[in-house]
C-alpha cells in the first residue's frame, strides 16, 4: 500500500504536479524544482508571495555534491542530517523562478527525518517544498490536516505527522561561520563547536 502511494506521488512528480511529504519539522508540499509550471502551482495555492523562495529537500548529505554549491559547508552538518535543519547555500545550479535566489544563486536545503521522505526523495531527486498551509495561517502536522485545506489540488499525500510541529533551523553558509536566520527545534551552533 505504501508502495503504491510513493509510486502515486514520484507519478505525480512527474507530471509537474503538487505531492504532500511528511517530515519531523511540519507536513509539507512539494513540486520538481526545474518545473517552472509546478512551482507556480504551489505559489498559486499557498497565496504565497514571489518574494518568499522555496527551499529544497534532499534525501541525504551527498546529495549536495550533485547541486554544485559553492559556499563552504562544515562537515558537523552532517551529523544533524537527517534532521530539523536548514542550510543556505551559494550554488551555480539553476532551478525554476521561485526556487532560491537569482543573483547570486542561491538555495536552502534540508535532508528530513522522515523515511518515507527520503525514499520519495532517493527517486525523484530534490524537491521544492514549503510548509502545508495557506500563507500567514498557521503550520500544520499531518497528511490529513492538508487534505483538508487542499484536498484535490494536491495530487497525491503521503501519510504522516511531524514531531515537531514548527520549522527547522535555518543557518546561512552564504556567511563565514554561518549566521542563524531562525531558530527551530535544533539550537545553533552546537555547544561542542
Amino acid at each position: 500500500m505504501q508502495n503504491d502511494k510513493l509510486n502515486l506521488a514520484v507519478n505525480a512528480i512527474n507530471n509537474n504536479q503538487v505531492v504532500g511529504i511528511p517530515t519531523e519539522t511540519v507536513y509539507g508540499i512539494g513540486v520538481n524544482p526545474y518545473s517552472q509550471e509546478a512551482v507556480n502551482k504551489i505559489f498559486e495555492l499557498k497565496g504565497r508571495d514571489g518574494d518568499k523562495p522555496l527551499s529544497i529537500l534532499v534525501s541525504s548529505y551527498h546529495d549536495l555534491q550533485k547541486l554544485e554549491i559553492v559556499s563552504t559547508i562544515p562537515e558537523i552538518v552532517e551529523l544533524y542530517w537527517p534532521g530539523p535543519l536548514t542550510i543556505v547555500v551559494e550554488t551555480t545550479k539553476e532551478f525554476a523562478d521561485g526556487v532560491g535566489t537569482k543573483n547570486p544563486f542561491s538555495i536552502g536545503i534540508r535532508v528530513p527525518d522522515n523515511e518515507l521522505a527520503i525514499n520519495l526523495l532517493k527517486i525523484t531527486g530534490p524537491l521544492a517544498v514549503t510548509s502545508a498551509n495557506r500563507s500567514g495561517e498557521d503550520d500544520i502536522t499531518s497528511n490529513t490536516q492538508a487534505e483538508e485545506i487542499f484536498g484535490a489540488n494536491v495530487a497525491e499525500y503521503l501519510e504522516g505527522s511531524s514531531v515537531h510541529g514548527s520549522g527547522s533551523t535555518i543557518i546561512d553558509f552564504r556567511v563565514e561561520g554561518g549566521e542563524i536566520l531562525r531558530e527551530g527545534p535544533l539550537k545553533w551552533p552546537p555547544s561542542y563547536c
